[in-house]
């Protein structure tokens, strides 16, 4: 699994105009899924998006992670991206056979997202095969890109 982590000051997804899913400060994780991936690969992103040393603490370093924000507020937005697993090689037009079809990826993204509750984040999802806008605010910017 892929997991391209963008700390934010806030993001919002939305479904034909309508906003489905918001956060303030914290992570906006956009998560692909490839043939390989299981549970286990869910639960091990999960607990690596949790733990990902990406917040400033007092004295400014990239110390601090969402766990460490529990008590004021750990706020995730989860996004499905099969782009993530998009293979640019050759030519121009990508391809996505590397992409998992969507009735392996769908529950384990919702597993993702399960564990990070779980762990006691507040999660908020864009909908699953979609057509969505997203919006959102990158802190830093701090980009980072995850793999299980």
């Amino acid at each position: 699994m892929r997991g391209l982590v963008q700390r934010v000051t806030r993001a919002g997804v939305s479904v034909d105009g309508i906003e489905i899913g918001a956060i303030g400060p914290g992570l906006c994780v956009l998560v692909g899924v490839t043939h390989g991936d299981d549970e286990a690969s869910a639960r091990k992103l999960a607990d690596k998006i949790w733990g990902l040393r990406v917040f400033e603490d007092e004295e400014g370093r990239m110390n601090l992670a969402l766990a460490d924000r529990a008590e004021v507020g750990a706020e995730v937005l989860l996004v499905s991206q099969f782009t993530l697993y998009a293979d640019t090689r050759k030519g121009r037009r990508p391809s996505y056979v590397d992409a998992a079809r969507p009735e392996q990826a769908e529950p384990l993204i919702e597993l993702v997202g399960t564990e990070l509750l779980a762990l006691g984040a507040t999660v908020a999802t864009g909908r699953f095969q979609a057509d969505m806008a997203v919006e959102l605010v990158n802190d830093g910017p701090v980009t980072i890109l995850l793999e299980t």
